[in-house]
């Protein structure tokens, strides 16, 4: 029994899409761009991890 390679690709791209939100929670953006931000993240998860990690609010 193994863990196939798309399993392990999903579960690592789960984390980073988790790791995004909390970073974006965390983070001293407005109210308003933090409910953009996870938003994005949410309906466009490969896009909008990308250019979480491009453009989104830094600490």
């Amino acid at each position: 029994m193994g863990i196939e390679v798309g399993g392990l690709l999903g579960l690592i791209w789960l984390i980073f899409v988790i790791y995004a939100i909390v970073k974006t929670i965390d983070s001293r953006a407005t109210t308003g761009a933090k409910v953009l931000w996870v938003l994005l993240i949410l309906v466009l998860p490969v896009i909008g991890v990308i250019l979480w990690f491009l453009l989104g609010p830094k600490r």
